[in-house]
């Protein structure tokens, strides 16, 4: 009997031992297992002989399953079914199935299949910042070593594919077949590139053996027996590769190549450059830099030396071009009283129309260049206290004139009030009696470009410091009228004059300049009463239109300044003939006033407004609507001229219509007086002859009409043609930077929103007309001396397919101004676009097909032809 006994006792944990398996299915897999894995982690033991045995596990185990959790502690393995969820020291895994063999610190993962056979729940590896989704893998814990098929990763703005790859630790994984692209469509990508072996160092690089480029799975035969991509996060230092090609008048060239320097965080520099084989080559630098709640920026120096023709033939010519362009702008956070800007816009007049590399149309066809450095700050005293000082720059790239400020300042005290009470409230005539005092000094040089930077470029500078102390006040009379009287006096310091002397040898006046300080001062007194007058016309409340309000503001200014004339000379020709002049002339500041003065104003604004019923209302409320912005009349009389007494009256409007889309400004002056058979003007008002009124010397008109659909979401404005001068908008057409096409010519588009919708057939669009009119009528002439239309517009032709235009027409000229044709088409992780000038002196045309992505951005095929370059 007790032979059995003991035979059933062992039997029984004979069954123990080997079925030691302990499931749990569809619980909490906080308490499913009912022996914790987390037991497992190795905690100090109490019996002395096992204190150096190693834990089973180096971390808490944190796990889930929608399925089941089973643990097999002779096998020292865990299963995860269905939705599992495993994270364990650094990583986390997400699976259909996970088993984690705690011995052998193995994990591994792969999917489920459906009851369709489809499979689901693939695994989602992360590790730190890197994320691999592949079929199945089976992953080292201990010394980071895995193995894995079809792994599916993004690294930086690469998506990887690879039908198997080794990780030999955590900073070097080998690849076999892999497929990496720039596409978001991992599954189905329009393009990629095979490398039949790849070796990756996450965050660092990418090198890849031999590779060929598939489009739409189709082999190409691009290819490259190595490649390699830098991967990481940070800027990092390196070549940038030129772009080849050839140019008829140049010759072969190689374009934007250089190297760009990473420097550190805060700013960084690119050295580019070019070179044709005739001779010609550019330079360029560019940096930015930014300091954040502090300032940004960034500068370019370009400089080209161009080429043209065979020297010692006929044709041959070299000249130099360079340009300077610096922007700073100051966060609002860095400072609550200083300011410091600058945008400057510097270089040879004609870079932008002979640049070798870079195309701007706006840049063209503007005619000035600017610049501005400036910086202010406001002392916060009682008064406050402000100062500024600017170097400013302008430049005219038609005639090269070149008009510098080195340097001007400005400084000011705010109103004192010395009546007022000292609870701030002014009432009165005494109590608004305030004086503030202003200074403003310059140093003007106006030169030639061919003398910028010469000691000629000092030879007609202009120097001067101004002075003013204007006092005023201001009250009420009658209740309706304001009146405001004040004076002011100048102080002007100038520190060079102009003598007038005749050269009887040759019988013209000559100016001698003599250098030196000199002084004069002016004062002058002014009044001005005004009012505000009101007109309201009510409707029916039926009506569409339910009241017209007309505003008018009539005023009534008198001047007076008295004659300088203690700071006039006088000389005489050979003929005895007496001539006054002052020695302030052609300065600075300008001569003061001979003869005295007492003018009277008469202005009169007006402004037209119209409530009319909101269309867009549901309860009939109403809405305010312009019909006149200003239609303004002006006007002096001066009581101690001998003659023309009377001003030209002048005339000035604004409306804006349909919503605001087309904006209409018009402007006239009208001239009382008559004039002679010689269409001389003449000390006789056209009335008293007979010729009506006044006579109009000159007007104008311009219209703007901008109009677009509802969901056409384009930035249109350019950046790099507001830098070089030009506009933002492209009615001069759109900027054309050689040096980086990657970008769009339509600006920012979203066409996530246009692929949604792709059966519904809309087409957006824009369109901007500019329409100007001037007319001259001074000495009778009745000429029309401006009269031209631009238009530009944009539309999309279908999904993905975008085309522009810019074009004009100069009616007085009767010939078709600039005009540029854009195409383009987004092919997903490709763009191709195509421009044309077919006319004009500016004619080129441009094809460009290349990768969006920076990475590989020098996967591109471009084909142009350029300008006319010849140097004139």
């Amino acid at each position: 009997m007790s032979t059995k006994i003991n035979h059933i006792v062992f039997l029984f944990f004979f069954l123990i031992a080997c079925n030691s398996e302990i499931y749990s299915q569809n619980t909490n897999p906080e308490d499913s297992v009912k022996v914790d894995i987390n037991e497992l982690v190795a905690t100090k033991a109490t019996v002395k002989k096992d204190s150096t045995k190693k834990p089973l596990l180096e971390g808490i185990v944190n796990r889930k399953a929608k399925g089941y959790e089973r643990l097999d502690q002779r096998k020292k393995r865990l299963t995860l079914y269905d939705e599992a969820e495993l994270h364990y020291i650094d990583f986390e895994l997400k699976s259909g199935i996970i088993v984690l063999d705690y011995e052998k610190n193995l994990v591994s993962a792969g999917r489920l299949k459906d009851s369709t056979g489809k499979y689901i729940q693939y695994p989602y590896f992360k590790q730190g910042e890197n994320i691999i989704e592949p079929d199945s893998i089976v992953f080292n814990t201990k010394s980071g070593k895995a193995k894995i098929w079809n792994t599916k990763s993004k690294q930086g703005e690469m998506f990887l594919y690879s039908e198997v790859s080794k990780r030999e630790n955590d900073s070097v994984i080998f690849f076999q077949n892999a497929r990496f692209t720039t596409s978001t469509n991992i599954e189905k990508p329009e393009y990629y590139f095979k490398a039949y072996k790849a070796k990756l160092v996450p965050k660092k690089k990418f090198v890849t053996g031999l590779t060929h480029m598939y489009i739409a799975d189709v082999p190409t035969p691009i290819g490259v027996p190595f490649a390699f991509f830098p991967m990481t996060n940070k800027n990092t230092s390196g070549v940038i590769i030129p772009a080849p090609g050839q140019n008829n008048e140049r010759g072969y060239f190689l374009q934007n190549g250089g190297y760009y320097f990473a420097l550190s965080d805060y700013y960084d520099l690119a050295v580019l450059g070019d070179y044709y084989t005739n001779g010609s080559y550019a330079l360029r630098t560019e940096t930015s830099y930014a300091k954040r709640y502090k300032y940004n920026g960034n500068v370019q120096l370009r400089y080209e030396n161009q080429v043209l023709g065979e020297k010692g033939f006929p044709g041959y010519a070299r000249t130099n071009q360079y340009n300077i362009q610096w922007s700073h702008s100051q966060d609002a956070k860095a400072s609550a009283n200083s300011r410091f800007s600058s945008s400057v816009n510097f270089g040879s007049s004609k870079y932008f129309r002979q640049s070798l590399n870079l195309i701007n149309v706006g840049a063209n066809l503007n005619n000035t260049l600017s610049s501005s450095i400036s910086y202010s700050k406001t002392v916060p005293t009682v008064p406050l206290v402000n100062f500024a000082v600017a170097v400013t720059h302008n430049q005219n790239t038609n005639t090269e004139i070149v008009n510098l400020t080195l340097p001007s300042f400005n400084a000011s005290v705010d109103r004192i009030f010395p009546f007022a009470k000292q609870d701030g409230i002014k009432k009165g005539v005494f109590q608004n009696i305030n004086f503030q005092y202003s200074l403003k000094g310059e140093n003007r040089i106006s030169t030639s470009e061919s003398f910028l930077f010469k000691s000629e470029m000092f030879d007609t500078a202009l120097a001067g410091i101004s002075h003013n102390i204007p006092i005023s006040t201001n009250f009420k009379v009658f209740k309706h009228f304001s009146v405001t009287a004040g004076t002011s006096f100048a102080e002007n310091w100038v520190f060079n004059t102009n003598e007038k002397v005749f050269n009887t040898a040759t019988n013209k006046v000559e100016s001698i300049r003599k250098n030196g300080f000199d002084s004069y001062r002016t004062y002058n007194l002014s009044t001005s009463v005004g009012t505000t007058i009101y007109g309201t016309y009510t409707f029916k409340e039926t009506n569409k239109i339910q009241a017209i309000r007309h505003l008018m503001r009539p005023s009534i200014s008198y001047g007076y300044s008295p004659s300088f004339g203690q700071y006039y000379d006088h000389y005489t020709d050979n003929l005895g003939n007496y001539y006054s002049y002052s020695r302030f002339e052609n300065t600075l500041l300008g001569a003061p006033g001979l003869g005295t003065s007492n003018s009277i104003g008469f202005g009169l604004a007006n402004t037209l407004e119209a409530k009319v019923l909101d269309k867009a209302s549901k309860k009939g409320e109403t809405k305010k609507i312009s019909l006149l912005n200003q239609f303004n009349f002006s006007t002096a009389y001066n009581l101690s001229a001998k003659e023309f007494k009377l001003s030209p009256i002048n005339l000035i409007g604004g409306t804006s219509l349909f919503d605001n889309k087309l904006g209409i400004n018009f402007g006239a002056q009208f001239d009382p007086y008559d004039l002679d058979e010689n269409n001389n003007r003449i000390d006789e008002f056209s009335l008293s002859n007979g010729n009506g009124l006044a006579r109009m010397t000159s007007s104008n008109i311009t219209l703007n009409y901008s109009v677009t659909s509802n969901d056409f979401g384009s930035d249109k404005s350019s950046k790099q043609n507001v830098q070089n001068g030009g506009r933002s908008d492209d009615l001069f057409g759109s900027a054309t930077d050689l040096g980086n096409q990657e970008q769009s010519l339509f600006g920012k588009k979203d066409t996530k929103k246009q692929q949604t919708e792709l059966y519904n057939f809309k087409f957006p669009w824009d369109l901007r007309l500019a329409y100007s009119l001037t007319y001259s009528n001074n000495e009778n002439q009745k000429e029309i001396t401006t009269n031209s239309l631009m238009v530009s517009g944009n539309v999309d032709l279908a999904i993905k397919w975008r085309m522009g235009f810019s074009s004009g027409y100069d009616f007085t000229k009767k010939g078709i101004t600039f005009t540029q044709l854009r195409f383009e088409r987004d092919l997903e992780s490709w763009r191709m676009s195509f421009s044309i000038v077919p006319i004009g002196v500016y004619s080129y045309w441009n094809f460009f097909i290349g990768i969006k992505s920076s990475i590989l951005s020098d996967i591109k095929w471009d084909k142009r032809k350029l300008p006319d370059p010849t140097l004139r």
